[in-house]
């Protein structure tokens, strides 16, 4: 009886040790689901930063004028009305804020001289 007892434990033993280590949702799964998890925080990583960055940068426009003024500065090419501004040939610059900034100071956008 107590012979009979051990194998059928033994069996079980295997049974449940063959489950964990080869069997559905054992630890080759879970491996493979670490390496996945692995995967996707690597590609999760940059648009965390880019997201921080953001953040960020509303806040500082929120609170600060320097941003607002750097971000026009930049994107439109606006010039405060006691600074010169100065256009180098060959150097590629967005046409469009050129022609919005010139209007407001009240000259002709660069390129536009012999157009008239």
């Amino acid at each position: 009886m107590l012979k009979w007892l051990a194998i059928v434990l033994t069996l079980l033993i295997a049974l449940l040790q063959y489950r964990l280590w080869l069997g559905e949702s054992g630890l080759r799964e879970l491996a493979e689901v670490r390496q996945r998890v692995a995967v996707l925080e690597g590609e999760n990583q940059p648009l965390r930063d880019r997201n921080a960055r953001l953040a960020a940068e509303v806040v500082d426009l929120k609170t600060g004028l320097d941003a607002i003024e750097e971000r026009a500065r930049s994107d439109i090419g606006m010039v405060r009305t006691d600074e010169q501004f100065f256009w180098v040939p060959g150097v590629a610059v967005e046409s469009t804020g050129l022609e919005v900034n010139a209007e407001l100071v009240g000259m002709p956008a660069p390129g536009a001289e012999g157009s008239q």
